[in-house]
C-alpha cells in the first residue's frame, strides 16, 4: 500500500471516528433524559397506590384485572429498538423470547403466543419468525414516549385482556441495571393483583413498598369506581416505566457501542499512522540509496 493510499485511509478513519464521538455524546444526553424521566414516573406510581390502598383487599372490585381467563392463548408486548447501532440489545432481547416461551413448548413459534411490538427491530422479528402481530405501537411509542402514546397502548391492552382471550399479558423487555449493563426480563403486566404492584415497584426501586389502612378513607361512589380507575392508572405507570427502562437500556448499549466505535477508530488510526511512518521512511531510505548509487556511478564515469 502506497503512502498516499495509507493517508486516504487515515483520514477516513478519522472522520468515521469523529462521527462516532459525536453520537456517544449524544446517546449519553439521551441516556440521562431517560433516566430522568424514569425517576419522574414514580412519585405518581406510588401516589396512586395509596389511593388504592383503601379497596386493595376488596377481592371482588379486583376479580376482571387478577382472574386468569381459561385460556391458553398469550399475548406478548415486545420492546425492541427502532435503529441498529445498539450492539447486542436486540439479540439478548431475542434469546430471551425465545427462553421465555420454550419453558412451555418445545417449539416457540405455536399458536399459544401473539405479540404486539414496539420498535421496529420487534416487529420485524416476529413477522421473520412467522408469529402472529396482533398490532404494532412503533410509529406511536417515539423518542419522546407522550402521554397521549402511554395512554393509548394501555388502553388498547386493557380492552385485549378484557375479550377474555388472553390467559396472560406479558411484556419482555431490556431492563436497566447500570451504564454497563441491562438484563432481559419478562414481566406480567396483567392479570395483577395489589401484591404483585407492590412487588413491581419494589422491585424496580429496591426498597420494600408497603402501605398500610390506617387512615380512614370515605370512597366515593364506591370502591369498584375507585378500583377501576386507578388500576388502568397504576397500569399506566407501570407500562410507561417499562418502556422507559428499556429506552434507558438501550440508550446506554448505543453509548457503549459508540464508544467502542471510536475507540477502535482511534487503534486503527494509530496502526495506521504507524505504517505510514514506517513506509515514508523506508521510501525516503530508498531515495537516499538510490543517490548514493548514482553518486557513486558518476564517480565511476569520471
Amino acid at each position: 500500500m502506497s503512502s498516499k493510499e495509507i493517508k486516504a485511509r487515515i483520514k477516513s478513519v478519522s472522520n468515521t471516528r469523529k462521527i462516532t464521538k459525536a453520537m456517544e455524546l449524544i446517546y449519553t444526553v439521551k441516556m440521562k433524559k431517560a433516566q430522568e424521566a424514569v425517576r419522574g414516573i414514580r412519585p405518581f406510581s406510588l401516589a396512586a397506590l395509596e389511593i388504592l390502598a383503601a379497596a386493595r383487599y376488596n377481592e371482588e372490585a379486583f376479580a376482571q384485572y387478577s382472574t386468569m381467563p381459561d385460556v391458553e392463548k398469550e399475548l406478548i408486548v415486545l420492546v425492541a429498538s427502532e435503529k441498529w447501532l445498539c450492539g447486542s440489545y436486540n439479540a439478548t432481547l431475542y434469546k430471551k423470547v425465545v427462553e421465555y416461551v420454550e419453558d412451555d413448548n418445545d417449539d416457540p413459534y405455536t399458536g399459544y403466543y401473539e405479540y404486539v411490538t414496539i420498535g421496529k427491530h420487534a416487529r420485524d422479528f416476529v413477522l421473520r419468525t412467522g408469529q402472529t402481530l396482533v398490532a404494532d405501537f412503533s410509529e406511536e411509542v417515539k423518542d419522546p414516549f407522550t402521554d397521549e402514546a402511554s395512554h393509548r397502548l394501555t388502553t388498547f391492552l386493557l380492552s385485549e385482556w378484557k375479550t377474555g382471550k388472553y390467559s396472560k399479558i406479558t411484556f419482555i423487555y431490556n431492563h436497566y441495571i447500570s451504564v454497563i449493563a441491562y438484563q432481559s426480563v419478562a414481566r406480567t403486566f396483567l392479570p395483577i393483583l395489589p401484591g404483585d404492584i407492590d412487588a413491581f415497584f419494589t422491585d424496580i426501586d429496591h426498597t420494600p413498598v408497603h402501605f398500610t389502612d390506617s387512615h380512614e378513607h370515605t370512597i366515593e361512589p364506591n370502591i369498584q369506581t375507585i378500583v377501576d380507575i386507578t388500576i388502568p392508572m397504576i397500569l399506566n405507570f407501570m407500562l410507561r416505566e417499562m418502556i422507559s427502562e428499556a429506552r434507558v437500556s438501550e440508550y446506554s448499549a448505543r453509548m457503549i457501542a459508540m464508544k467502542n466505535a471510536s475507540d477502535a477508530a482511534h487503534k486503527k488510526v494509530e496502526a495506521l499512522r504507524l505504517v505510514y511512518n514506517k513506509t515514508r521512511q523506508a521510501g525516503i531510505t530508498t531515495e537516499i540509496s538510490e543517490i548514493v548509487s548514482g553518486v557513486e556511478s558518476m564517480k565511476d564515469i569520471s
